[in-house]
């Protein structure tokens, strides 16, 4: 359903109500049923900030190739709204309850990342509510519009955003390329970059598996209209066991773009959903990221595998979950180390160049990154409680030049932290939006978790 202007002034009155209803002190959130954070936080007993009716498209621009979109619209919702129209967004990530204000306050990132950047780098206009509580708008080149790429609502909440669009055709074909040397692979990504194609074959979307040190899977994009049979990776089959077994392969555009949602990347293999038993018991409609996020938050909550650990004898876990960034040409370097001091696989790989420079995230414009992700648990013994594989992934980064995304857990101390993520301009601006000092810092939400 599409709000009109009528109703989106009235959800964006509410917002600002529910604000100045919020005591002086106590801490802004938002009142969202899903999550895609890692990181706890501290409890609050008050409500959230009312978010309802800011959950729709409210325009698409098939010609001028743009939409209008609310700030906490999900991007199931938004490509549901595109698709019919042959238009997408230009990058996509790859969880649907992720929303477009989320993915730009913080970061997302999609396998059209190496030629569209991350989502921030495709806005063009952003309403924001500030720590003032007004709401403004803001365009390329203002203070606020500058910082506000991976501020994580320390600088406001976006409730509108114009965004550039793409168009896209009904299906897309895979190829899929197998490497032993992560080195190897990481030219071949350059050659990529640079041409925008491979063997003479356009490239649309790049990205790739580490599944072991030795087998490495780099899948290449193409969009195409030339019909075909497609394959199902919502049924029985599971689409990152397809990457070792097939070469090639095709999918409606729909399915691409959710291809990694259905079993949350390989994760969903910790709740038996990959055994085909249990796949045939398990709901369609219950196989994607948000189902296993609550079942993730009620084992947090009821300690199941802890207890299960403790029954078997098994050495504490530290949970390693991070995105991270490191240059294309160290990227053999960071998975030899990370080979032998983490030891986790599957790792995602995702080739990402942005634009220009945004000071919060700050990317070298024209460089070729290659986002790495890992999510799982790692048997360390007693000192988990003190993350030894996290804080040492975070040195390992910042030594390679990288940067890493903060949705989940942050240990860097406040100098280095500043120095990361341009500490002293987040501040300034914080200032001049929230002159009360209502809106909690960066450094305090991700590190000290507030």
């Amino acid at each position: 359903m599409r709000p009109g202007r009528e109703p989106h002034e009235a959800a964006v009155q509410r917002l600002q109500s529910s604000y100045a209803a919020i005591p002086a002190g106590e801490p802004v959130r938002l009142a969202k049923t899903t999550t895609n954070l890692f990181r706890s936080r501290s409890a609050t007993t008050r409500p959230g900030l009312d978010v309802a009716g800011l959950t729709g498209v409210l325009d698409v621009d098939p010609v001028g190739l743009t939409a209008e979109v609310q700030g906490m619209c999900t991007y199931e919702d938004l490509v549901a709204a595109t698709l019919p129209w042959g238009v997408m967004p230009c990058v996509v990530p790859q969880l649907r309850t992720i929303t477009l204000g989320g993915a730009v306050t913080g970061l997302g990132i999609e396998s059209t990342s190496f030629r569209r950047g991350l989502p921030h780098d495709s806005v063009l206009e952003m309403d924001v509510l500030t720590g003032a509580g007004d709401v403004v708008t803001v365009r390329p080149g203002d203070d606020l519009f500058d910082a506000f790429p991976n501020s994580f609502g320390s600088l406001g909440y976006a409730v509108r955003l114009r965004i550039e669009l793409e168009p896209v055709p009904a299906y897309v074909g895979l190829r899929h390329l197998r490497f032993d040397d992560a080195t190897l692979l990481g030219k071949t990504v350059e050659q990529v970059v640079s041409t925008r194609e491979h063997d003479g074959t356009r490239v649309d979307g790049l990205d790739g598996v580490a599944l072991t040190p030795d087998e490495l899977v780099l899948t290449l994009a193409t969009w195409t209209d030339e019909p075909g049979p497609t394959s199902d990776y919502t049924g029985q089959q599971v689409y990152w066991r397809s990457l070792d077994q097939r070469e090639t392969d095709r999918l409606t555009v729909h399915d691409y773009l959710w291809r990694w949602d259905t079993d949350w990347f390989w994760c969903s293999r910790a709740f038996g959903a990959q055994h085909p038993v249990v796949r045939r018991l398990w709901p369609r409609r219950w196989r994607r990221s948000d189902v296993y996020m609550r079942l993730l938050g009620l084992d947090r909550r009821l300690g199941i595998a802890d207890r299960l650990d403790r029954r078997a004898g098994r050495p504490q876990r530290e949970r390693v979950v991070q995105d991270v960034e490191v240059p294309v040409e160290r990227l053999g370097d960071f998975l030899t180390w990370f080979d032998e001091e983490v030891g986790m696989r599957p790792v995602w790989l995702c080739p990402v160049v942005t634009s220009r420079h945004w000071p919060t995230y700050p990317l070298e414009p024209g460089h070729t990154y290659v986002n790495l992700g890992f999510w799982g648990t790692v048997h360390v013994g007693p000192e988990a409680a003190q993350s030894p594989r996290n804080r040492a992934i975070e040195a390992k980064v910042h030594e390679l030049g990288g940067h890493k995304s903060l949705y989940s857990e942050a240990f860097y101390d406040r100098a280095t932290f500043d120095t990361l993520y341009d500490g002293d301009n987040l501040a300034r601006v914080k200032r001049l939006h929230d002159p009360d000092d209502r809106l909690t810092s960066l450094y305090d939400k991700v590190v000290r978790r507030q």
